[in-house]
């Protein structure tokens, strides 16, 4: 059986897989298998896969990253998976570096390896001199904050990726960011320094883009771990303070633009969970389509 799956999800971006696809198949490590699954795309982006020699997965559109991704690996066969998202690139060497920091660390709980990106967009580097944060180890402090393990980085064990449940199937953007939270809060992790996986943004459309804040959704994904006490005792109150932090800083947007009914609900959660309420009512109706509230 491959040792390492490859799941690539795709909407809509039969010329990107092309490429993706050909990054995957330049990859010196050869004990692969590629699954591409299909999100009801209507522009052949299937076809591509298939042309390729990928095992392609039809699905019904969901619109759903978290669920597209659950699918792939429940049609996995390798012990490891890598996530590879249809836009992105990876270096002919990714995935053999990693495995050589893989076995390096065999016999240290470790899960998971994720690596350096190049941020790209519309064919320019965009510096990321500002992204400073702990990258190995418990990360859990820092990927409270954003999101700092990149989906087209991991590679991960399969066996894990499942105990945890996969993704959230019902967010429509940040689950990628939940799911590391999960995993960081019971995992170290591994990680690569080396330029390894190109992050391209362009022309085309890109959820994280949709709605303009990213940031209600990474509350909408952190707001139920926190409530549920899902997390380790040495964890908690490093998410809770960040939860609170995250609801002041977007009810100050908000006051800012105007939107002062916005503003009180954020206001009023953090000033529910100040008085020593373990839960708050949800501050985000109204901000998102109804579909996508969990």
């Amino acid at each position: 059986m491959p040792l390492v799956s490859v799941v690539i999800p795709v909407h809509n971006r039969a010329s990107l897989l092309e490429e993706a696809l050909a990054s995957v198949v330049r990859q010196t490590w050869r004990d692969l298998e590629v699954i591409v699954v299909d999100d009801g795309s209507e522009d052949g982006s299937a076809e591509v896969g298939e042309r390729r020699g990928a095992r392609v997965v039809r699905m019904a559109h969901c619109g759903r990253p978290g669920k597209v991704r659950n699918v792939g690996v429940e049609h996995a066969r390798g012990d490891l998976v890598a996530f590879l998202d249809s836009d992105d690139l990876w270096e002919p060497e990714k995935l053999s570096r990693q495995m050589a920091v893989w076995e390096g660390r065999a016999g240290e709980g470790i899960p998971l390896v994720h690596a350096r990106e190049v941020w790209m967009r519309k064919g320019r580097i965009v510096s990321q001199a500002g992204q400073v944060h702990r990258r190995e180890g418990d990360v859990f402090p820092w990927a409270v904050r954003k999101c700092i393990i990149g989906p087209s980085t991991v590679l991960m064990e399969r066996r894990v990726f499942e105990d945890l449940g996969g993704f959230r199937e019902d967010l429509e953007i940040a689950e990628d960011y939940e799911f590391w939270l999960r995993l960081t809060d019971r995992y170290p992790v591994a990680y690569l320094d080396e330029p390894v996986v190109v992050k391209r943004a362009g022309d085309w459309e890109q959820l994280s883009e949709k709605y303009g804040h990213i940031e209600v959704f990474r509350i909408m994904a952190l707001k139920p771990l926190v409530d549920e006490d899902v997390f380790l005792p040495e964890h908690r109150g490093v998410a809770r303070e960040e939860l609170l932090r995250k609801c002041e800083v977007h009810a100050r947007g908000a006051r800012k633009r105007g939107r002062m009914e916005e503003a009180e609900r954020f206001l009023s959660c953090v000033e529910a969970y100040r008085r020593g309420e373990k839960r708050a009512p949800d501050p985000w109706s109204g901000l998102v389509e109804e579909s996508d509230v969990p």
